[in-house]
């Protein structure tokens, strides 16, 4: 049922975030380096003639950036999105979007001035048809052909400086694998195998929570866009003290094959998802990006990872350590950063001590290796859709840091952080433009709430919620099974006193008859009559 509603909404798509937009992949906007398309409630340029938006400049921050990318000019994503685009729409008021056809996080409706808040569950909560709903919009963005995006496959200078577009068509679901592949991908030098691995524009420094944060924001928003639930939120995997993958059944994100582990069992719909982008070892021996072909199944073998890496899942005691840490990011502010929350919530920093470099990985990256396959991979793991689950999770620690320390904006690097994370660096690739430091801020600023931090009250409230709902379902067949119970009864009784009334005098009916017919003789009484026996053998009367 839940497919077929799906897709009576495909006709009513409208445009949505990520890059690269189908009308700024052109010759056109290349050369031209402008990414400014009509909005298509009034045919103007980021719907300029009602006031939603307008075409302006591209301002980039030239603070300087930490020492672990000492090159300039050798890499698209520097100084993002200068190298393809220097003028973008800039929406105004709640308008936003790469045409400004959509509302800012949190607000909805025609003129993006209706405030609401969506709630984000554990997804043990949902109820049996929450959780089909899931899976069934996770494979219909999976199958369908993204109508707003195509991804890049070659560099701006493979394209001969905007003249030759390379872009590929991919699914919905496949916009944001690409994204995470692009945004981590090493740095191409020019010529096979030589590449800077020490680069990441959304992992191992400060930006890392703040991005992925916008990642899932936007993931959300192009799920109710494709599907016309605007009610949809990504639930979350609550992996604390977790004994193994509780997600990994067919009914959520797939069990085990019985016939190879390293794969999902056929009863799972995504069972026959291909990954693409996967192959980093591959695309930095030939020296090119990935080119968006499928690359074989998903892949998966929760718990038979390398001991070495990861001892085991994320504890309760790890995550609170975790949450006690004051400060931010600290020092070099990348994987060697002690007593940093973000280092140690991306699982680099000791979740026991606090100090960076940690030989064993914990927390955020220990779920990744646990996982054995796709997850396992920085740049393909977003192929793996416990990706979501994991990192709404991974989400929500940091807004209950957030919370508890209510951090000044101050702690958010202005520079010196690795390139890319920097406070006012626009976060690659996401057209509209984000800066880092747009999302240092609370989740209900944003929009959104978790159910776990919800207050006792409410927490209660909504643990029982799916149970209700499960009840509402079944209730008008409990109601006509007691009906129809009830009709019988009426004729079984009815039935007995017609045979009363007609068989009155007949001796079949006298009692003495019916008990003389099956009486057996009794050899020992159940219970002694006899004083002394009674005595000496104690029954249930003496008892009492």
């Amino acid at each position: 049922m839940w497919p077929l509603i799906i897709l009576s909404f495909m006709e009513c798509f409208a445009s949505s975030y990520q890059q690269f937009p189908r009308l700024c992949a052109t010759q056109e906007a290349l050369r031209t380096k402008e990414c400014c398309p009509p909005w298509e409630g009034d045919g103007s340029s980021c719907g300029a003639s009602s006031g939603r938006g307008f075409c302006q400049d591209v301002v980039v921050p030239n603070n300087p950036d930490g020492p672990q990318y000492p090159f300039s000019g050798l890499d698209d994503r520097e100084k993002w999105p200068l190298v393809f685009y220097n003028r973008t729409c800039q929406c105004a008021g709640n308008f936003m979007g790469f045409n400004c056809a959509d509302c800012k996080f949190g607000y909805f409706g025609v003129n993006c001035n209706e405030r609401r808040e969506s709630l984000r569950r554990n997804v043990f909560h949902l109820s049996r048809a929450e959780r089909i709903r899931l899976v069934s919009y996770l494979n219909l963005a999976k199958q369908t052909v993204s109508r707003d995006y195509v991804v890049v496959t070659g560099t701006y200078q493979e394209m001969g400086n905007g003249s030759s577009p390379m872009f590929a068509d991919v699914s919905v679901y496949d916009v944001f694998v690409w994204m995470h592949y692009y945004v981590s991908r090493d740095a191409l030098l020019g010529g096979p195998g030589n590449v800077w691995s020490n680069v990441d524009f959304a992992h191992w420094a400060p930006a890392f929570l703040p991005w992925h944060r916008v990642y899932l924001l936007h993931w959300e928003h192009e799920i109710r866009k494709l599907t016309g639930d605007m009610t949809f939120t990504i639930p979350y995997w609550d992996w604390r003290d977790a004994q193994g993958c509780d997600v990994c059944t067919d009914e959520l994100m797939g069990a085990r094959s019985p016939f190879d582990p390293s794969f999902l069992s056929a009863g799972s719909v995504f069972s026959s998802w291909r990954v693409l982008c996967s192959r980093a070892e591959d695309y930095n021996n030939r020296g090119v990006l990935c080119d968006a072909r499928e690359e074989g199944p998903l892949r998966r073998n929760p718990g038979n990872h390398n001991r070495n890496v990861v001892e085991r899942l994320p504890t309760s005691a790890e995550v609170e350590f975790t949450l006690s840490l004051p400060n931010y990011d600290t020092g070099a502010m990348d994987r060697s950063a002690n007593m940093s929350f973000r280092n140690t919530l991306e699982g680099f920093g000791d979740p026991r001590t606090g100090l960076g470099n940690s030989s064993r990985m914990g927390m955020h990256a220990a779920l990744h290796v646990f996982m054995n396959g796709s997850m396992s991979s920085v740049q393909g793991s977003a192929n793996d859709p416990i990706f979501l689950l994991h990192h709404t999770f991974v989400d929500s620690i940091y807004e209950e840091w957030l919370r508890r320390h209510r951090p000044s904006p101050s702690q958010y690097p202005e520079s010196n952080a690795p390139i890319g994370h920097n406070s006012e660096y626009h976060m690659v690739p996401f057209l509209p433009l984000h800066r880092n430091r747009e999302f240092f801020i609370s989740s209900k600023d944003l929009g959104y709430e978790y159910s776990y931090l919800l207050d006792a009250n409410q927490r209660l409230a909504e643990s029982i919620r799916p149970y209700l709902e499960e009840l509402q379902g079944v209730w008008p067949w409990l109601l006509l099974a007691g009906l129809c119970g009830g009709i019988v009864a009426v004729a079984i009784v009815a039935a007995v006193r017609t045979a009363k009334r007609r068989y009155r005098g007949s001796p079949w009916l006298h009692a003495k008859r019916w008990k003389n017919l099956f009486a057996l003789p009794e050899r020992q009484p159940l219970i002694w009559s006899s004083d002394t026996e009674e005595t000496n053998h104690p029954n249930y009367q003496t008892t009492m």
